[in-house]
Parts: C-alpha cells; sequence; structure tokens
C-alpha cells in the first residue's frame, strides 16, 4: 500500500450537498477496493489562475489516501468520466510529506510557520 494525496477541483456550481455527495464518492471508491481513507480537507470555493471551461473559481477538495498502486488507474478514470471534476492531480507521497503531513493536521510546529512578531 502507497500513500497518495489527490487534490480535486469541482465545479463551482454544485450545492454543498453535491459537493459533499462528490466527494463521499471518491472516498467510498477508495475504500471498496481496498484503500483507507487518511485525511480530508474540502478548501471550499478559491479563484483560478485561469480559466477552466469559462470558469473563474471552482471548489477544491484534498484528500490523503492509501491505495494499491493500480487502483490509481481505476480512479483517474473515474475522475475523468465525472462532468463535475474541472481538474485532478493524484501525488505519490514520500515518508517526509507524510510526517509533514501527520504533523500539520496534529498542530505540531512544522517549521515552515511564519515567526509572529509582537
Amino acid at each position: 500500500m502507497n500513500n497518495y494525496e489527490l487534490m480535486v477541483i469541482f465545479t463551482p456550481v454544485l450545492s454543498d450537498d453535491e459537493f459533499k455527495n462528490a466527494q463521499r464518492k471518491f472516498t467510498t471508491m477508495v475504500t471498496e477496493n481496498g484503500g483507507n481513507v487518511v485525511a480530508e480537507n474540502p478548501w471550499g470555493l478559491k479563484s483560478l489562475a485561469y480559466q477552466i471551461q469559462k470558469k473563474t473559481t471552482g471548489l477544491y477538495w484534498v484528500t490523503e489516501y492509501q491505495a494499491s498502486s493500480d487502483f490509481n488507474e481505476k480512479l483517474k478514470i473515474q475522475l475523468l468520466r465525472d462532468e463535475t471534476v474541472l481538474r485532478h492531480m493524484i501525488t505519490k507521497l514520500d515518508k517526509y510529506a507524510i510526517e509533514y503531513n501527520h504533523r500539520k493536521r496534529s498542530g505540531i510546529p512544522t517549521g515552515t510557520e511564519k515567526v509572529q512578531e509582537a
């Protein structure tokens, strides 16, 4: 089992329920194929750097999961078929990225925070 991070940009016209259902669809796909969802982080509506399908904003969602390497092809096919997905990116995480994400989630200082001036 390898560790991966999936970032998806959904179309901004989705309602809150549709956005949650789309997230649930991909997380259940991970678990049904023997994977494990480690963390989810819905960022919400953000501006895009450039227009995608004539849209200037998108609903961002990031999830970290564990799965076998052949599962990513199945996931990629489903992401490409889904009309609500504008863009997606799957990244394989190394041991340092896994540790960094764990520290960030648990509130432990990661060493990349800005120093606050008094």
